[in-house]
């Protein structure tokens, strides 16, 4: 089997207010978008946007790298999102995790590469 692109699909009560999130702050792109589907390209990776979401905290799996952990934290609460654990020092080490939820409640992770 070739797989031809690998897509997560999260659910939105609100479509726009979740596309412009994830547009807004991790600079997306929308490569498809209807009144039931928006695709948003992230890097190298496509998250597809589903209407019909009632807003409740959803665990996603999704993690987004970024070089500091708390000023993304900062940007993420900026853009409408919530903390939902804030980044905090590992012995000695700067912040490397924090875990967010994106303005529909699904639940997404910030974190650094502790290469």
């Amino acid at each position: 089997m070739e797989v031809e692109k690998v897509k997560y699909i999260i659910w939105a009560a609100d479509m726009d207010r979740c596309v412009n999130f994830y547009t807004g702050l991790f600079g997306g792109s929308i490569t498809r978008r209807n009144e039931h589907i928006a695709e948003i390209q992230i890097g190298q990776s496509l998250i597809g946007i589903h209407s019909g979401g009632e807003g409740k905290k959803t665990w996603t799996g999704i993690s987004f790298q970024v070089s500091d952990v708390v000023e993304g934290a900062k940007e993420l609460v900026s853009a409408g999102g919530k903390l939902s654990r804030e980044p905090e020092p590992e012995d000695g080490e700067p912040p490397h995790l924090a875990m967010c939820e994106d303005t529909e409640g699904n639940q997404i992770m910030l974190t650094r590469n502790k290469g």
